[in-house]
């Protein structure tokens, strides 16, 4: 985020400056009635006084009239984030809200440029899914007065409503399924571990091998997308002869998997049981059908673009953290609905 061109001086430079807090700032800048003639004037002389610019977006948008919100995904070619998208933007366009939507294509200085670019667009709030995992990354969009919905991937530090699963509980119910069914090798393809949501699934089938101490971790990182699932789902197959089940931590990977096992004659679930994450309007038509932790996507988005909203037009609300309970849906890729 170093090379975003914002402002120097910051809404907290005001509020340090003036012995106010953040919200109070935005009440004066709002013209809002509940700070008295006499904070006002103080407030709006420090403004002054250190050159500060407020965001009018934010204004215009609380104000009624500018209604525009900035979504930035990590992939948008994922059908993951397509489903959440929908969820945003029919809530937005209910409420009479516009959407700017951005792809960083998981690129951090693709992630900063459009950034910057719905900056300039004027938005009001910003519904993230980042691609770092550190909140310091976009505490600069936040000091400029816009503020940051992030959903699915949480950067840690970043204070900021946000809406996610649980994703280890998620992770683990999944792999303490395979066990159930007798498996006693079980592979896990997860993601970057610099994403949060890599990380807390990686650890959730951890957690569910803690359990059963006999069976030993086999883990392979891929992207998030199917090559990388194709590679990693390769490199466990040269490497281990007697695995017997693989775990795989989002969709476009899961394809990969299923590319890797196709060109290996590898049949499911009979040689190899398969569950992977989210539930794909192809997953029902694949042979097997595929067993998926299935995320609550549409809802997901939903939720995002009201608490995004109510922040806009409530700044100094505590803060929400939204988790949302995830469903284990069990196919025949796991061999579940024959044995279990």
């Amino acid at each position: 985020m170093k090379n975003m061109n914002l402002k120097k001086i910051t809404v907290h430079d005001v509020a340090k400056q003036a012995g106010v807090s953040t919200a109070t700032v935005s009440r004066v800048i709002n013209d809002n009635d509940a700070v008295s003639p006499e904070l006002k004037a103080h407030v709006r002389e420090v403004i002054n006084e250190l050159g500060y610019r407020p965001n009018k977006a934010a204004h215009h948008l609380r104000s009624g009239k500018v209604k525009r919100v900035g979504v930035l995904f990590a992939d948008i070619r994922n059908p993951f984030f397509t489903s959440v998208l929908a969820g945003i933007e029919n809530y937005l366009h209910e409420a009479g809200y516009a959407l700017i939507l951005g792809n960083s294509n998981e690129d951090a200085k693709i992630e900063s440029m459009q950034l910057q670019a719905f900056l300039d667009e004027g938005v009001a709030g910003i519904i993230l899914s980042s691609v770092t995992n550190s909140g310091a990354q976009y505490q600069q969009v936040l000091d400029a007065g816009i503020p940051i919905l992030a959903i699915d991937r949480i950067p840690r530090n970043l204070k900021v409503d946000s809406i996610s699963i649980d994703n280890v509980r998620a992770a683990k119910q999944a792999a303490l399924h395979l066990i159930n069914l007798g498996h006693e090798k079980i592979a896990f393809i997860g993601g970057p571990e610099h994403i949060s949501t890599a990380y807390l699934r990686k650890k959730g089938y951890l957690e569910a091998l803690e359990e059963h101490p006999d069976i030993k971790p086999v883990i392979e990182l891929g992207d998030f997308r199917q090559s990388g699932g194709y590679q990693a789902t390769r490199n466990i197959l040269a490497a281990h002869n007697d695995i017997s089940a693989f775990l795989v931590a989002n969709n476009l990977m899961t394809l990969g998997a299923l590319q890797a096992f196709n060109e290996k004659r590898i049949l499911i679930p009979e040689q190899i049981a398969l569950v992977g994450f989210d539930d794909m309007p192809w997953a029902t038509s694949l042979q097997p059908p595929l067993t998926v932790v299935a995320q609550p996507t549409y809802d997901m988005g939903k939720i995002a673009a009201r608490l995004l909203l109510d922040r806009i037009k409530n700044p100094d609300s505590p803060i929400q953290q939204v988790t949302l309970e995830t469903e284990l849906i069990i196919r025949e890729s796991c061999g579940g609905l024959r044995s279990a």
